[in-house]
C-alpha cells in the first residue's frame, strides 16, 4: 500500500475583472509548473479603490495542494 504526501504553496492572483479571475489566474501559472494538483483555498480577498470608489484591482491569497511524486 503507497503512501502519498501532498505540499501546499500560497501564492497571490491579481485581476482587472474579479476575485473569482484572480484566484483562476493563480491556479492557471501554478498548473505551468506544477503537476497533481488537487485543490485550492481561498485565504483573504483584498482589492484596489480609486478616489471614486471604485474597485480597480482583485488579488486573492490561495493556497494551492499539489500531490508530491514518490
Amino acid at each position: 500500500m503507497g503512501s502519498n504526501v501532498v505540499k501546499v504553496i500560497e501564492l497571490v492572483g491579481e485581476s482587472d475583472h474579479s476575485w473569482e479571475d484572480a484566484v483562476q489566474v493563480a491556479v492557471k501559472e501554478a498548473a505551468k509548473t506544477l503537476r497533481g494538483i488537487t485543490g485550492v483555498e481561498v485565504m483573504n480577498w483584498t482589492g484596489q479603490v480609486n478616489p471614486d470608489g471604485d474597485i480597480t484591482g482583485y488579488r486573492a491569497d490561495v493556497q494551492i495542494a499539489f500531490r508530491v511524486d514518490n
